[in-house]
């Protein structure tokens, strides 16, 4: 059995509707990630009953603060048991550093966000950041890279670029990811999974393609064979 490659979102503000698309799902085939608004909504005590459900869990709150207020987060996080947890990049070295040192290498799994895959080139100018989109991004991949985390997520777009520049051992994890058929819905920066897979990604966050599939579970099994993994 390979590895889960698919982490599925779950974009619910209920535990009720998280746990009923879990209970569709396989921890052999995915892992699911629990973002702000259903952390918000139920507490540490649904990432408790997923992960009593056997999924590994990626706890996607984006700590972005004073470096010693995301350490502690960090902690509080590693202390639940989870598989994967996220800063934001432009929280800055120190801040990186501070998140690093709260959580142990070989445990949690620490990554940053690097630029939102909902974000265009206006949005960027917006709030003042120079360059192009990828430009961005590589150097807040190297500001993470450069402070020992294990990987970032990044649009799929800048996935072939970053696995140039930081080798295999570096972490890439893309949302953004559509099949063919399906609505991109409010992303701006989005991929197929084969096209992701092949330019690097390890992991690929998928929400609703998955979530609002008549059958979840066979969803999940289309986008590895699109990947070309068979399981």
């Amino acid at each position: 059995m390979h590895e889960p490659r698919i982490i599925v979102a779950l974009d619910f503000s209920s535990a009720e509707s998280a746990l009923r698309l879990a209970d569709q799902l396989d921890p052999r085939l995915c892992r699911l990630k629990v973002g702000k608004e259903l952390f918000t909504a139920t507490g540490p005590q649904l990432v408790e009953k997923l992960m009593a459900s056997g999924f590994e869990i990626f706890l996607d709150l984006k700590f972005h603060d004073i470096p010693n207020t995301v350490a502690n987060a960090c902690k509080a996080a590693t202390s639940l048991g989870v598989w994967m947890v996220n800063v934001h990049a432009l929280g800055g070295r120190r801040m990186l550093n501070a998140a690093r040192e709260a959580i142990e290498p070989g445990s949690t799994k620490l990554i940053a966000v690097t630029l939102l895959t909902s974000m265009n080139h206006e949005d960027i100018t917006d709030i003042g950041l120079v360059g192009e989109s990828e430009q961005i991004v590589a150097r807040l991949a190297q500001l993470t890279y450069d402070c020992n985390l294990d990987g970032v997520v990044c649009s799929a777009l800048e996935t072939a670029l970053l696995r140039q520049q930081f080798g295999n051992e570096f972490c890439l994890v893309t949302p953004g990811i559509r099949l063919h058929h399906d609505s991109i819905d409010d992303q701006k920066r989005v991929t197929t999974p084969m096209k992701a897979i092949a330019d690097g990604a390890n992991f690929l966050v998928i929400g609703r393609p998955i979530s609002q599939a008549i059958n979840p579970l066979q969803k999940c099994l289309e986008i590895y064979n699109e990947m070309g993994i068979f399981l």
